[in-house]
């Protein structure tokens, strides 16, 4: 047989799988304890496949972090990442250097046991060019049904049908073999599905296809209901499978231990039951068919029976669940009972003498009340959930955590907290959820007798400077998409200065939200809509019109500068190219248009516009390069020779820009940066006044005392401006600056840098972190530190550590300063044993 290379298709979201999927690919999901791709990729080393291509999308780097360059499992692996969703033909034309032999395609998200020999020995006998594999199913309405003639030639097929439709129970598995002459049929950087688009392609150039019907297990886990019964086909003996660990026979049971455990001899063991590394099981537990992950306790007397549980959880004594799946990081108080069934995700504290009543869901990070009964699924906006904003934003799932439903009452919640009549200022980015939701939160704020401006799709720093600049205006609202996170939507509120809401107006919006004290008014006072009455133009030409009223624009001109800039796909196209252009500014602007597939993606394609952005500023010789992230609001610089600045020469190239302005001036610059930004280099800067500290519960009156608020994420707010960061304008004041004292960029980061740096975030369970920072305050009383946004521990002069508990994550956040690489390491791995010592 000839050698085949296999393609792992492993970059789906998994919506459908949520909330299992909140911070894990589904490809990683756990199947007895072991990630479901890592179970195929076995597969595919005991049939010899020497070469494995791994096609990602979603959250790429835990896969790449886990399987790494394939040597454990003695395969190589190459990676590949579209850069935009392509469907799935279109997915593998991007892998396509790697594929010069016949190869395999299979998904990383499925549980079988066909044999894989049998179905390459059909390809080879008839000469396939292309090989589908097919099964039959009792329900194949979620699948392509398809029917092959006596020789195994496809004769018809037809993508997910309703049951009006279905003309067979045989359906397509996604399991293809491709010769690599077939990648020509498929169009490069297009979206193109193999069903839809590649398939009825191949017939109609009268290419034959053929499918062969695998004998076996074979199951696609779309959602939580068949991930749980994956698990109990397996302890069941439906599937043919490779149990992880030692085998053990234990009184009624088989055991499996993939590690140390220790079980308390009263322990009782049913069926299958397979436990992970230190794992603890206390006396009188009885588990029946069951999964246990990674240093999971157990307590006494407690039933756990076709369950799944992941790794570090405590269950606390006389405990019952019974078809649950219960994932890591999740605390389970003393007499819970879920004898119905219940998915419990990550991060969830379950209080005693909880009563699950029905097989319900409990999304990420809550915490339910002791002797709760929970009859319904817990997703954000529930009264079990005790906040909704961090620093002014709340952000969740579309339609899960954040629903119309839930929108509409934070509208009314918000409006509840201004008088009858006051308006307030709404806007979104270019994506129909940001649309969706928006138009429900405005039915919320118009109920409360509330006045709306619709500026519709703008950039959300044009909405906050109209806010600040109208004192007519009481606040503000604006609706985008997450970036870090594919599906999630943010919504943002903003108080009179265009300043997000601080924590005690979200208190008292979140009081109004879980209390449902919202302000009803008579049908004559509910609030009017501006939208078709209202001019954006002039909204737009008001914030134009002040940054060219600050910037002198003439002398960009006059000197002629020139400039590289990627909007990436964002809204900022709305306003800056014409912003460019009516100053006279030469310039090219890449990616000014709207692309929902690339914003889904959009970190990754970063690291390619840098590059691209460097190679053409240094071939047209350029003065500059910038990369302005979609909302308007993040910089990232390339100087003139093609460096692409990190974000430390970012900021200390700003910071130099500023002071020599102030000495040419002879005057003096307030700055105020976070806790975390170096502060080794602050000695050459003679002219300015930096201060750090923690500056979010900042009012308009204290911002405007400084003439720049920085971090060091390439976020600056000049508040000559506006009190909030701008990339737009920070961008033009840059080229202003550069001008006016005749300097290029990479000028003014040659200050030294050679100091050691390093941000890092240590993984962390929630309930953990007070520990954490409690042990390292104890640390810190014996030596100087600092208290303000984190803890900061000097270890001598400018050599320091810092610590922050990451809001929305899993992790500690440490950052260390040192005066050169040797000490900055010693002293990273030192804190870091520390934590994991701390976590234990």
């Amino acid at each position: 047989m000839r050698e085949y290379t296999a393609v792992i298709m492993a970059g789906g979201f998994g919506t459908r799988i949520q909330p299992l999927t909140h911070s894990t690919p589904k490809p990683m999901l756990p199947v007895t304890n072991i990630p479901m791709m890592e179970h195929i990729l076995e597969k595919l080393v005991d049939f010899g496949m020497k070469e494995v291509v791994i096609l990602l999308y979603y959250k790429p780097e835990v896969i790449k972090n886990y399987f790494g360059d394939g040597s454990r499992w003695g395969v190589k692996i190459n990676y590949v990442l579209p850069d935009s969703d392509y469907g799935t033909a279109g997915a593998v034309k991007k892998a396509e250097e790697f594929l010069n032999k016949p190869f395999l395609i299979i998904s990383g998200d499925l549980v079988t046991d066909f044999d894989l020999k049998k179905i390459f020995a059909f390809h080879e006998e008839k000469k396939s060019k292309l090989t589908i594999t097919l099964t039959t199913v009792n329900n194949p309405l979620q699948f392509g049904i398809v029917i092959v003639n006596e020789d195994g030639e496809i004769e018809q097929f037809l993508e997910k049908p309703s049951w009006g439709e279905v003309f067979s129970d045989t359906i397509n598995t996604g399991i293809y073999i491709i010769e690599p002459e077939i990648l020509g049929f498929i169009p490069k950087n297009t979206p193109f599905d193999f069903s839809k688009d590649l398939f009825p392609k191949l017939m109609n150039e009268g290419i034959k296809l053929y499918g062969y019907t695998a004998q076996g297990y074979w199951r696609d886990v779309g959602n939580p209901d068949s991930y749980r019964d994956v698990h109990i086909d397996i302890f069941n003996g439906k599937v043919k499978y490779n149990y992880p660990g030692r085998r053990i026979r234990y009184l009624d049971g088989i055991l499996h231990l993939m590690g140390e455990a220790k079980i308390d001899k009263s322990v009782e063991i049913v069926g299958e039951v397979v436990l992970d590394n230190g794992v603890v099981l206390e006396k009188g537990v009885k588990l029946q068919n069951c999964s246990i992950g990674k240093n999971t306790k157990i307590g006494m007397n407690s039933k756990i029976r076709d369950s799944i549980v992941w790794e570090n959880v405590e269950i606390g004594e006389n405990c019952v669940f019974d078809y649950s799946v219960i994932c890591k990081n999740t605390i389970i108080e003393n007499n819970v009972i879920a004898k119905n069934g219940c998915v419990i995700a990550e991060n969830v504290k379950v209080g005693k003498l909880t009563r699950i009543e029905k097989d319900v869901t409990i999304w990420p990070d809550k915490e339910i009340e002791p002797a709760s009964i929970v009859t319904s699924n817990v997703v954000f906006g529930t009264k079990l959930k005790n906040a909704i904003f961090e620093n002014g934003i709340a952000s969740g799932k579309v339609n899960t955590e954040i629903s119309c439903d839930m929108a509409c009452r934070l509208g009314e919640a918000f409006g509840s907290l201004f008088p009858k009549g006051a308006k307030i200022m709404v806007g979104r980015d270019e994506t129909r959820n940001a649309r969706m939701l928006k138009r429900a939160f405005v039915g919320g704020l118009l109920s409360t007798g509330i006045d709306v401006i619709d500026l519709k799709a703008l950039p959300p720093t044009v909405l906050r400077f109209n806010v600040n600049a109208n004192n007519k205006i009481a606040g503000g609202a604006y609706f985008r998409l997450a970036l870090s996170s594919p599906g999630d939507i943010e919504i943002i509120l903003y108080n009179e200065f265009g300043l997000r809401i601080n924590s005690s107006i979200s208190k008292a919006l979140e009081k109004n939200y879980f209390n449902e004290k919202f302000r009803r008014v008579e049908f004559s006072e509910v609030g009017m809509i501006h939208d078709f009455d209202v001019n954006i133009f002039e909204y737009c030409n008001n914030y134009e019109n002040k940054i060219k009223e600050i910037i002198d624009h003439q002398i960009i001109k006059d000197n002629e500068f020139k400039i590289v800039i990627d909007l990436m796909f964002g809204i900022t196209k709305e306003v800056f190219p014409k912003l460019l252009n009516e100053m006279k500014i030469e310039n090219i602007i890449l990616n000014a248009y709207s692309d929902e597939n690339r914003l889904l993606n959009i970190y990754n394609y970063k690291d390619r516009a840098k590059k691209e952005i460097s190679k053409i500023v240094t071939s047209l010789k350029f003065d500059m390069g910038a990369i302005i992230f979609p909302h308007g609001q993040r910089l990232n610089l390339i100087t003139e020779k093609g460096e692409v600045l990190d974000k430390i020469k970012a900021l200390i190239a700003v910071l130099n820009l500023l002071n020599i302005d102030a000495k040419a001036g002879d005057k003096k610059y307030k700055v105020f940066l976070p806790m975390w930004a170096p502060d080794y280099m602050d000695e050459n800067f003679k002219y300015l006044e930096i201060y750090r500290g923690k500056y979010s519960s900042f009012d308009y009156k204290k911002i405007k005392e400084y003439n720049l608020i920085a971090t060091i994420d390439g976020n600056f707010a000049f508040t000559e401006f506006a009190p909030h960061r701008d990339a737009m304008f920070s961008l033009l004041k840059i080229m202003e600056l550069l001008t006016r004292h005749d300097l290029k960029l990479s000028e003014i980061t040659g200050i030294e840098t050679n100091f050691y740096y390093k941000k890092e975030k240590i993984e962390c369970p929630q309930f953990k972190k007070g520990k954490v920072m409690k042990e390292f305050l104890k640390i810190a009383k014996n030596k100087k530190y600092k208290k303000n946004g984190g803890i900061k521990v000097y270890e001598e002069d400018n050599n320091w550590v810092l610590l922050i508990p990451d809001e929305t994550s899993e992790h500690i956040k440490i950052y260390i300063q040192a005066e050169n690489s040797e000490i900055g390491e010693k002293m990273f791995e030192h804190y870091k044993g520390l934590i994991n010592k701390w976590i234990a």
